[in-house]
């Protein structure tokens, strides 16, 4: 079918020259644009049926004005192929803003429907991908409007992205997360779940030796199991033998165990603050309790020994801190 200029020259300018055009929809060989004037909805083929195998369908959705803004809700009614490892893989609906491509989400499995999602410009990308094998149902459905951009709206603060953070502020962040995720979140918050999948991708120029004798996979490989590994060895309550004698300051009794395993805070603080000059392992929470022993005591006079059970109080320690304490504290 044969469009005019007026109708067709903007969009096969941005796209395909090979375009046609069915219900305001302009169709390319890589991507469905839709001029968006009005409230609509983008949804996955047979929806909500389980849709096709071995699908990709990519829509851009571009509003009339450059001022208006698209906002993206999805119907609670979601359902793709599940993830692997907490990442989608490989049935999957994703939204990205067409400059830059940064991905804002990317989302599958069926616990959680997407929150709302909203372009940064007059254009945003949706992206549904299946693979030949297990298709869900019901997929999923997008109803998208338009916004208008107030122009007396206050722009909100610039954040600083972390790759323009110096080295000593990026490393005491991240020293603060506790999981993989959360680190990754914070390095690319808009492609954090597609960095993950790249972790795990073996490149032969850098890959290390873990790969060849351990047959590094995504499935056996957990970095987050390092992290663990170094709290281990770091600042945390562990066990510790003391002597009764010392413990209590008695030098007129003898006790029975001479010693006891209490709980102490043990360990290292080397990942203390990079500005902390004496990092200290220091107890936060402490207990007092009661440990049954034989105390034996000499009776007086010289008349054999006593012998008593006794309940003696010793100070375990539940929770510790690396504390920094500087010259100038």
């Amino acid at each position: 079918m044969h469009e005019s200029v007026a109708e067709s020259s903007h969009i096969s300018k941005i796209h395909h020259a090979s375009t046609k055009e069915q219900n305001g929809v302009h169709e390319s060989q890589h991507e469905k644009v839709l001029s968006v004037t009005a409230d609509g909805i983008i949804q996955s083929p047979d929806f909500p049926n389980t849709y096709p195998r071995n699908t990709v369908i990519v829509w851009r959705l571009v509003a009339v004005t450059e001022s208006s803004r698209i906002q993206l809700t999805f119907d609670p009614r979601f359902g793709l192929e599940d993830a692997e490892d907490g990442i989608c893989k490989y049935d999957y609906v994703e939204v990205e803003e067409p400059v830059g491509g940064v991905v804002l989400g990317r989302w599958c499995g069926s616990e959680m429907v997407p929150g709302p999602q909203v372009s940064k410009g007059n254009q945003i990308l949706i992206r549904f991908v299946s693979d030949d094998y297990f298709p869900s149902d019901p997929g999923f459905c997008i109803r998208y409007s338009l916004l208008q951009q107030s122009q007396s709206e206050p722009e909100a603060p610039a954040v600083m992205p972390a790759w323009m953070q110096s080295v000593d502020v990026l490393s005491e962040a991240v020293a603060g997360f506790s999981t993989m995720e959360e680190v990754m979140k914070y390095l690319e918050p808009e492609r954090w779940q597609v960095d993950m999948e790249d972790l795990y991708k073996p490149t032969w120029q850098v890959v290390g030796k873990s790969f060849i004798h351990q047959k590094k996979s995504r499935g056996v490989v957990d970095l987050n199991l390092l992290r663990e590994e170094v709290r281990l060895y770091s600042c945390t309550p562990r066990n510790f033998s003391v002597s009764l004698r010392e413990e209590l300051k008695r030098t007129d009794a003898i006790f029975w165990p001479s010693c006891l395993l209490v709980k102490r805070c043990g360990g290292n603080c080397a990942c203390c603050s990079h500005n902390c000059y004496d990092c200290q392992c220091s107890t936060t929470k402490v207990a007092k309790k009661y440990h049954e022993v034989l105390m034996l005591k000499h009776r007086a006079g010289g008349r054999g020994l006593q012998k008593t059970l006794t309940d003696v109080p010793l100070e375990h320690h539940e929770e510790c801190s690396c504390v920094c304490k500087n010259d100038s504290d």
